[in-house]
């Protein structure tokens, strides 16, 4: 499979490296407006190739979108001092309404993948964008809670001692602070988390889901606090996304797409477990959630529509 991965900033370039890792394409091509640092990014993936399965990485322009499958989103620039956030989006707005016209001009079948910040918003944005362009919402997936929901699972694995890829809870919501933990849905092995823990004697009280709570929700400010940003996790999740794809795995993943409504919450963007497959979104799947999350998820939902709106408004 052929994939685009446009703008070869660290979560650019660190997903074509988890790709090639991950076995997922045959060929990806990078592009950035700082060409020189996309030929860079392109030769040093390359150059990891020999250990790896043989992937063709190089450096290319819109033209060489040809044919590919998959388009991983991630444009965008940086924050500034005293910025807003929508005052990012209305900056980072302007960039995707040039990219996304010119990455379909010339693969008007490929699935958009955005991974750029705000991702809820973003995505939101980019569907309708790529709406003029007759491309269906299926197609525009973001990246959504897919890590929020990896992080959770493996602060569940340690403390729980089991290996993450067998503990199976859902993270949903905005991808940010108003996410929601469905701790009600959360099952190991099959086995609920209530049973598991009597079983196995481990201790799970209030304070312990505070910890993992926390550990989830506040992940990204403490690594950006020790490094500048993040980049490993979200490379590792497109990487998942693109091989999903690839395969046609029929994978469940918590990505985010435009939703009709979400309770009570009219067109609004946010992340819910969805079945994807080679041919992008095929459908959102359902959740009994308690009446807590429930409101907890209105409440996300409702977040993430006031900032739309006012973006809108502008």
């Amino acid at each position: 499979m052929k994939v685009g991965i446009i703008g070869n900033g660290l979560v650019g370039s660190t997903s074509a490296y988890a790709i090639v890792m991950r076995r997922a394409a045959s060929e990806v091509v990078l592009i950035d407006v700082d060409e020189k640092r996309s030929i860079a990014e392109a030769a040093d993936i390359q150059h990891a190739v020999p250990f790896f399965q043989a992937t063709d990485v190089y450096s290319g322009s819109y033209e060489h979108l040809d044919g590919a499958r998959a388009i991983i989103i991630a444009a965008g620039v940086s924050q500034k001092p005293g910025e807003t956030r929508l005052m990012l989006l209305e900056r980072n707005a302007v960039i995707l309404k040039s990219i996304i016209p010119a990455a379909l001009k010339y693969a008007p079948d490929a699935i958009l993948l955005i991974a750029t910040n705000p991702v809820d918003i973003i995505t939101h944005l980019c569907a309708k964008i790529a709406a003029e362009y007759d491309a269906p919402s299926s197609k525009v997936i973001g990246s959504g809670t897919t890590l929020d929901t990896a992080r959770f699972r493996a602060l569940l694995g340690i403390h729980l001692g089991v290996d993450p890829q067998h503990v199976h809870g859902y993270v949903i919501g905005e991808h940010g602070d108003s996410e929601v933990l469905t701790w009600s849905n959360i099952d190991i092995g099959g086995i609920s988390l209530e049973d598991f823990v009597k079983f196995r004697k481990v201790n799970f009280d209030e304070d312990v889901k505070k910890e993992i709570d926390s550990g989830v929700r506040n992940a990204a400010y403490k690594i950006i606090a020790g490094k500048g940003s993040t980049y490993y996790g979200i490379g590792a999740a497109m990487a998942r996304i693109v091989d999903v794809i690839a395969r046609d795995n029929r994978a469940i993943l918590t990505i985010c797409t435009p939703a009709e409504n979400i309770e009570g919450i009219k067109d609004v963007t946010l992340s819910l477990p969805h079945l994807i497959g080679g041919n992008g979104d095929l459908g959102t799947l359902p959740m009994k959630l308690n009446d807590a999350e429930c409101k907890a998820l209105q409440r996300s939902a409702a977040i993430i529509k006031e900032k739309i709106d006012e973006y809108e408004k502008r």
